[in-house]
């Protein structure tokens, strides 16, 4: 059984309008926020054997926050150019790489395309990946390259507004 955790990145800053999407940081409530739910997943068992994140500060600043929380070295957090500007078919394609000594899989990365991810990939369908938000999917494939939606089903869903007002 393989275990995908799709996390949107927290709430990022929109106040530097001349700053590089892709350099965007996170704003109060992400850098509230990516700690909070990092700590909460933790504390349901989640230990990932692989953290895969965009290169976008936003993404990888979120990821960090995760590791912290779950007590993995930032350095082990992989970055993978693909999943910046991602369609759903690139995360498939990311996904069907994975090395089938993990397990369980955080991956770091953006909307609309995660949430396209879940509703074409799982069995249920999903409005929105809110900031923050974590798609825990659970795989019965062997393999991460049989990874597919005939055996893939979306079992958790998170985000923040949850617990906070």
């Amino acid at each position: 059984m393989k275990q995908l955790y799709l996390v949107r990145h927290a709430k990022s800053s929109w106040s530097n309008p001349g700053l590089k999407d892709i350099d965007r940081p996170l704003n109060s409530r992400g850098e509230r926020d990516a700690p909070f739910m990092g700590k909460m997943l933790a504390s349901k068992g989640v230990k990932p054997d692989l953290i895969i994140s965009s290169p976008a500060r936003r993404a990888h600043k979120t990821a960090k926050f995760f590791a912290k929380a779950m007590g993995i070295d930032k350095k082990n957090i992989a970055l993978d150019e693909r999943i910046y500007d991602a369609f759903p078919e690139d995360i498939f394609e990311i996904v069907r790489e994975i090395n089938d000594e993990n397990q369980t899989v955080l991956l770091f990365g953006h909307n609309p395309t995660f949430t396209s991810f879940v509703n074409r990939f799982t069995n249920k369908f999903i409005d929105n990946i809110p900031t923050c938000g974590i798609s825990g999917i659970v795989s019965k494939a062997a393999t991460w390259e049989d990874f597919a939606t005939t055996n893939s089903e979306l079992k958790e869903f998170y985000y923040p507004k949850q617990y906070f007002d």
